[in-house]
């Protein structure tokens, strides 16, 4: 049933100097970010405060989920060999201390273009090491020798999204992509290195039920995944998958409240929330939640041992 969109979705068009700025420097390099090729809706808020999610790989991605604006395609193995540079020279020219990439799906590519993701990654710690680092890395088929490469590359987050529930799956993502492969590649990055933080990503409004939500918030704990956004989808084009619902914020707050009670380290939930949405923010906050709870635990244990 066709739905209209309510009043708490509305955004304001991109603009202001910061907006300018990061526009032209990007067009310079030739780089892409997920902020326009995603058609984000909050490309005007995070780009006028100086953040942006820089997308490496290229613009055209080996898959095709039918909620996703990025453009479908084979790119042939065709590479930008000098796109770690560019990225890390732009996020040091913005002056950028916490920097979000991503990428496309790069089935074309042997190890589905991990080597290149690391050596971005790389690229920004050399020049700047002082950069927080946050990697939302595709699945990579499942391939761990492909993912150790992220790993090993030593970025302070590394997100994968399982974008809907697993009764949707299928419906939702390309045949490629499959909801246990995601849950595995986040327990496979905890499992290589236990102090990188983790992050996962649901949109809702697909036709998902309260019970599908809960048990794939449930399935992202038991892969010790510690930052958690919850969004709305919202269609890019007549093109892709309808939208079957448009929750309230309200409803967005009680499944917050219900990831709180399972123990994730942050979540952010709310119509307009995205994987990459305010990213600095949410891991400075989740940081401090961390150090409160070890603070809470050491004033507990040493309670018990006066006892």
């Amino acid at each position: 049933m066709k739905q209209s969109k309510p009043d708490w979705l509305r955004v304001s068009p991109p603009g202001g100097e910061s907006y300018t700025k990061i526009k032209k420097m990007l067009r310079t390099l030739q780089l892409h970010t997920v902020c326009e090729e995603a058609r984000c809706p909050n490309t005007a808020e995070c780009w006028g405060g100086g953040t942006v999610t820089l997308m490496i790989l290229g613009d055209t991605c080996t898959r095709g989920c039918r909620f996703c604006a990025v453009k479908s395609g084979n790119p042939h193995g065709k590479i930008d060999k000098e796109e770690p540079e560019k990225v890390a020279s732009a996020i040091d020219e913005l002056n950028i201390n916490y920097a979000v990439l991503t990428s496309v799906d790069r089935d074309d590519l042997p190890d589905g273009g991990a080597e290149h993701y690391a050596n971005t990654i790389s690229a920004i710690k050399k020049r700047r090491p002082d950069v927080i680092v946050e990697a939302l890395i595709p699945d990579f088929q499942g391939m761990e020798d492909s993912i150790k490469k992220i790993v090993d590359a030593e970025p302070e987050v590394i997100g994968h999204n399982i974008e809907t529930v697993e009764a949707l799956t299928q419906k939702v993502r390309d045949r490629r992509a499959g909801y246990r492969q995601s849950l595995n590649v986040l327990k496979t990055v905890k499992k290589q290195n236990p102090k990188i933080y983790t992050k996962s990503s649901l949109l809702l409004g697909f036709g998902e039920g309260k019970d599908d939500v809960t048990q794939a918030l449930i399935d992202l704990r038991e892969a010790d995944v510690d930052i958690l956004t919850i969004g709305q989808y919202l269609r890019p084009s007549k093109l892709h998958i309808p939208v079957e619902e448009y929750l309230t914020p309200e409803k967005f707050e009680e499944y917050k409240t219900s990831a709180k009670e399972l123990g994730f380290l942050y979540i952010a939930s709310g119509p307009l929330v995205r994987s990459s949405y305010r990213a600095g923010e949410f891991f400075i906050e989740a940081l401090t939640n961390k150090k409160k709870e070890a603070a809470a635990n050491g004033r507990k244990s040493l309670q018990d041992n006066r006892s």
